[in-house]
């Protein structure tokens, strides 16, 4: 027998007691098994739970502590204790093949310890999540998960009423969607091209297309990922959960925004160029995006940059360049990864520019903080355990694809 199409729904019921009751009743009603997963740490729950449900000391416990403990600890460790006990109840029925699906319910705390639960699930596995912060900055609760969210548009409080009973509906029809959706590709047969990552922007894209068209043609399935801050870090996640063959980092951007903080595409929860470097991958690096930072509106961009040589991209998005005595902390710090690399590693240096936007002629060129970062890089790298090569073309020439291309199956043929 196939294992239960269990969709989790994970609430704090002693506030959310009712509306979790309402999709539960939704999801039994088209055959699938509801279960709901208390992290409610208040007052009693405001529905019955059966004994397939997880109970809030249940939950608490996974998370290493129990229901009488967490008024003695702060609050935030509290929810984090509930969060991360929730995600080991619903990664167990994952890995067991029984998780279908998850939705959370929340208000602010609820979503925090929901999504800190469905974080938990691989990617892959259908996740919503329904939340009335969901209109606000949702990186801090996404982090690089694939969770969607549903912006509650009411209160969740007091039961389903004619605003949220549709919200609740549509967020649970968006589930099952999901779910089907997963089920109808099932029975394809799994690709059995060695799969590669390969990070990039808009700035860095002709590159990439270049590289995936010339890996591709190789036998080679590349998953290119958008070095946003999130992307970088699902990337990071997957290599580490053994998804890829190797990585081709063609766009660190996300470096600057780790070391320095106000970049907006600073990696999610993650050390950027570190899991491939670790597992031994191959794994080939360039500079790309290094050049600048990222902010929001014009408006937004922090007073000490201010002044810099600034590119206005869209209306949402600023890219001010980085100064010579940042990219040399960069680089220092770019070689000190690569030089941990337990597998074989490479950096290619485009010495006519980064970025589409950075490239020789381009309005942030800038040959001096581009000079601070190749010095760095020469003066640390280990020559004997990375290779580097310096290429006299801008990144988003066909040389020097094509030369990124070459070193990686350069390096996947000296591993094999």
């Amino acid at each position: 027998m196939s294992p239960p199409q269990v969709v989790a729904l994970v609430a704090t019921l002693d506030t959310k007691g009712a509306e979790a009751d309402f999709l539960r009743a939704w999801f039994a009603g088209r055959g699938f098994v509801p279960r709901l997963v208390d992290v409610g740490t208040g007052a009693p729950p405001q529905c019955a739970l059966g004994e397939e449900d997880v109970t809030r000391d249940q939950v608490a416990s996974a998370g290493g502590s129990s229901i009488a403990e967490l008024p003695l600890l702060r609050r935030d460790m509290a929810m984090a204790a509930m969060g991360r006990g929730a995600g080991r109840v619903l990664r167990r029925w994952a890995d067991a093949g029984a998780l279908a699906g998850a939705l959370g319910l929340g208000g602010n705390q609820g979503t925090a310890i929901a999504c800190l639960a469905l974080r938990a699930v691989p990617v892959g596995v259908p996740k919503v999540m329904v939340s009335t912060v969901a209109s606000g900055n949702i990186r801090p609760y996404i982090g690089a998960s694939d969770i969607a969210m549903v912006f509650a548009v009411g209160d969740l409080l007091g039961g389903p009423n004619r605003i949220t009973r549709g919200v609740l509906a549509r967020a649970a029809g968006m589930l099952a969607g999901a779910i089907e959706a997963g089920a109808a590709t099932s029975g394809l047969a799994e690709d059995a091209r060695p799969a590669v990552a390969l990070t990039t922007l808009g700035n860095t894209h002709a590159a990439a297309v270049r590289i995936m068209e010339t890996l591709g043609g190789r036998g080679v399935e590349v998953v290119p990922f958008h070095a946003s801050g999130a992307g970088g870090s699902a990337m990071e996640t997957l290599v580490e959960r053994g998804v890829f063959a190797g990585v081709i980092d063609l766009t660190p951007h996300e470096l600057l925004g780790e070391l320095f903080g106000d970049d907006i595409y600073a990696p999610v929860g993650v050390r950027r160029l570190a899991a491939a470097a670790r597992r031994g991958l191959p794994l080939v690096v360039a500079p790309g995006g290094l050049d600048y930072f990222v902010f929001g509106p014009p408006e937004a961009v922090p007073p000490q940059y201010v002044g810099r040589p600034t590119h206005y991209h869209n209306p949402y998005n600023t890219n001010v360049r980085a100064a010579p005595d940042e990219l040399a902390r960069v680089g220092r710090v770019l070689v000190e990864r690569l030089n941990e690399a337990a597998g074989p590693a490479a950096l290619l240096y485009p010495l006519r520019g980064w970025s589409e936007i950075g490239r020789e002629g381009g309005p942030l060129w800038d040959p001096a903080g581009n000079e601070a970062l190749r010095a760095a890089v020469r003066d640390g790298l280990r020559r004997d355990r990375v290779g580097y090569a310096e290429i006299d073309a801008a990144i988003n020439d066909a040389a020097f694809a094509d030369a990124m291309a070459a070193a990686f199956l350069d390096l996947s043929r000296a591993r094999a």
